[in-house]
């Protein structure tokens, strides 16, 4: 069976959507940088390892990355899963698990990486939003795209009722992305490209706003 280690900063709400698909995977241990992650809670309450690697208590980002791959190392995952990581991660350790590790960020990529993507997408009048899942890469955001989903902009949207409707995608595309990486279905070729075995794509088209029938 496949294992993950997953990587918390906060609540963790792509960590339990996670845990409650019920997938095929041992999730090995949750990680968190704050003490404080409410995500923990959940975990220790299921029976999960958790562990805190603090990064207030390193003086570099090389060092406190040192420190969390060790912990990592310590239980041989297969994959290791960013949910709602808030850290920007050194390219020597993103190299150590490349094609291993995996992020899902709240737009859809390329578009808005970084902060405050919802904001950003509000005010840029976009009609169309959503998330992605992706291996990391050293860049920030700009890794091969696993899978995404798109929601329609509406316009009584604010940044909040528009992160609330991209959240419940999240918590569908990120499991399904697990699915196919324990199953074998996704992987990076040499030109660190995503491959796909199996998945059939739809072809049907995703239109907003919609003309009137």
């Amino acid at each position: 069976m496949k294992s993950i280690v997953i990587l918390i900063s906060g609540r963790g709400s792509n960590m339990q959507a996670i845990v409650e698909a019920n997938l095929p995977l041992r999730i090995a241990a949750v990680i968190s940088n704050r003490p404080s992650a409410a995500g923990l809670d959940y975990a220790a309450q299921r029976g999960i390892p958790t562990t805190v690697v603090d990064h207030k208590a390193y003086t570099t980002r090389e060092a406190f990355d040192t420190s969390l791959a060790r912990t990592i190392d310590e239980h041989r995952p297969d994959f290791i899963i960013l949910a709602g990581f808030m850290r920007v991660l050194t390219a020597p350790f993103v190299e150590q698990y490349c094609g291993r590790l995996i992020n899902i960020h709240p737009s859809l990529l390329p578009a808005f990486s970084g902060l405050h993507s919802h904001e950003r997408a509000l005010e840029n009048g976009v009609k169309i939003h959503g998330c992605s899942v992706h291996f990391v890469t050293a860049e920030v955001d700009h890794g091969p795209i696993i899978i995404q989903a798109a929601v329609p902009v509406l316009p009584d949207d604010d940044a909040e009722s528009l992160a609330a409707r991209v959240l419940r995608q999240e918590h569908a595309i990120y499991p399904q992305a697990l699915r196919w990486l324990i199953d074998g279905q996704v992987s990076l070729d040499d030109q660190q490209r995503v491959k796909f075995s199996g998945i059939v794509n739809g072809d049907g088209q995703l239109i907003s706003p919609k003309e009137r029938e």
